[in-house]
């Protein structure tokens, strides 16, 4: 898949359109990685939903890296997929 997609804003679109159609099962690469993607972050709010409800907060220590470890993957899909408004907002 990385030696498909090109990053550059006049091309990503292109590169896009040439995994989904020219690549064997280039669609179904892009629809797993976008569910995926989405699969992980309903985990992850799974995940402290649980912790809210079993009363895991209590455990400071615990609950504030848990916290600082969310925070920084948020960070790094907004860094990845936002902000390169012309690249990946294709995929």
């Amino acid at each position: 898949l990385a030696m498909h997609y090109t990053s550059d804003t006049t091309t990503a679109f292109s590169s896009v359109t040439h995994i989904c159609r020219d690549v064997n099962y280039g669609w179904i690469i892009r629809y797993m990685h976008a569910n995926g993607a989405s699969m992980f972050f309903i985990c992850l709010y799974m995940h402290v939903g649980r912790g809210l409800y079993y009363g895991s907060y209590t455990f400071l220590e615990t609950w504030n890296i848990g916290v600082i470890l969310l925070l920084t993957v948020m960070a790094t899909a907004f860094m990845g997929y936002v902000l390169p408004w012309g690249q990946m907002s294709f995929w």
